[in-house]
């Protein structure tokens, strides 16, 4: 620890972290096999005041922390609420991250831990949705954020962030992470978003509220796999549509199924109903009356997303709540 000291000091004086640097750095922090959280902190102070970093310095920046969080601190692998709060309070100036190394390092954390607190989740969506909405923030390789527009490295960094927080049987999309959706959706809706962004929109958005009514849910890797449906959906509406009854859209109910022969599918039909009969009739009103409010209230014409999303629930879970059929009824 001592050494490593040392060395931070010595970089923090000249303000320039090289290749040779970070071999050093690696030698001292893995000398022992353990990362301690006073090492940790001296990376942090490292990355906050060093100008000039060499390319080796932020994978080995994110590996050493994320050691630290993930598999030194207790339980192992699992990230404590206590833990979580750390990480967001030392690299959070004013509520934001200010850096892609950090932004970087809370992802990272989230897709290496086993189990993490749902704000940990929530802070990293916010950190997208605040640049995308604002044009603010660390996302971009050069060049400039524009407020109001989503790309598709946003929409990738966003499926990385539900994906991570999948682990340990978080296979429904929560509501907080689809608050932040549905407010990035309304924020660009004027926009010529990268049509992957509908692709997971409406995937998150229907996981969410098909798994409040009580059908069982693949996992979150499968219910937003990017390989099927809209990839490349044109943005009018009539090609949005035209892939979604030519096959597209079977493909997306085709995650919803348990794989199988025949039987096999009749069976999660059978469970899926069940389950809908076991759940409390005011949790589904809540639910249609939440996504009824999301989708504009009947006060503005319904986007093309979000009618894919309507028409995706309507096919795929039709005893869901009867508050939605005024709503269903607008993609019939």
């Amino acid at each position: 620890m001592g050494e490593l000291i040392m060395s931070v000091a010595g970089l923090t004086s000249k303000n320039k972290i090289t290749a040779e640097d970070v071999t050093m750095l690696r030698r001292d922090v893995f000398a022992d096999g353990v990362v301690s959280r006073g090492e940790a902190e001296a990376l942090f102070a490292l990355d906050q005041t060093a100008r000039d970093k060499c390319g080796e310095w932020a994978p080995f920046f994110v590996e050493a922390v994320t050691d630290y969080i993930v598999r030194q601190e207790k339980p192992e692998g699992y990230i404590s609420e206590e833990n979580a709060a750390w990480l967001v309070r030392t690299i959070s100036r004013d509520g934001m991250v200010d850096s892609r190394t950090e932004l970087e390092l809370v992802v990272h954390v989230l897709e290496e831990a086993k189990s993490s607190p749902a704000q940990l989740s929530a802070y990293a969506l916010e950190q997208v949705a605040h640049a995308v909405l604002d044009g603010k923030g660390p996302l971009m390789h050069g060049g400039s954020l524009v407020p109001g527009h989503i790309a598709k490295a946003e929409v990738d960094l966003l499926r990385r962030i539900l994906y991570a927080f999948g682990g340990d049987g978080n296979i429904a999309i929560s509501k907080a992470e689809a608050e932040v959706l549905f407010r990035i959706n309304d924020r660009t809706a004027a926009a010529d978003n990268d049509p992957s962004w509908n692709d997971l929109f409406v995937k998150a958005i229907a996981n969410h509220v098909m798994c409040s009514a009580g059908y069982e849910p693949p996992t979150r890797e499968a219910a937003l796999r990017h390989e099927n449906f809209l990839d490349e959906a044109a943005p009018t509406l009539g090609g949005f549509f035209n892939r979604m009854v030519s096959g597209g859209f079977g493909a997306i109910l085709e995650a919803y199924h348990s794989p199988g022969d025949i039987e096999a599918e009749w069976e999660a039909r059978n469970r899926a109903t069940e389950a809908l009969a076991r759940r409390a009739e005011t949790i589904d009103a809540d639910e249609a009356k939440w996504l009824a409010e999301h989708v504009g209230g009947g006060q503005r014409p319904l986007r093309d997303n979000e009618r894919a999303l309507l028409t995706l629930i309507k096919h795929a879970s039709p005893e869901i709540h009867p508050a939605l059929k005024p709503l269903l009824d607008k993609v019939a």
